[in-house]
């Protein structure tokens, strides 16, 4: 069954590409916590530049918690 009416093609490309970005972008300016990425079935639609900004805009408020 299609969740989001995607393909699991499409999901793990997705799952795939927000792994990389929090792999790259993420990680190494977080202290240890545990992040939840929860996805909306807009995202299937949603461009990597705009992934990694929706993302950098959600690092900033974070960071700004354990300052």
């Amino acid at each position: 069954m299609p969740k989001f009416g995607h393909s699991a093609v499409e999901r793990n490309r997705l799952k795939r590409r927000i792994r990389e970005i929090i792999r790259v972008r993420v990680l190494q300016n977080l202290p240890v916590v545990d992040v939840v990425i929860r996805t909306r079935p807009n995202t299937y639609e949603v461009p990597v530049s705009e992934l990694l900004k929706e993302l950098d805009d959600s690092m900033d408020a974070i960071q700004q918690l354990f300052l």
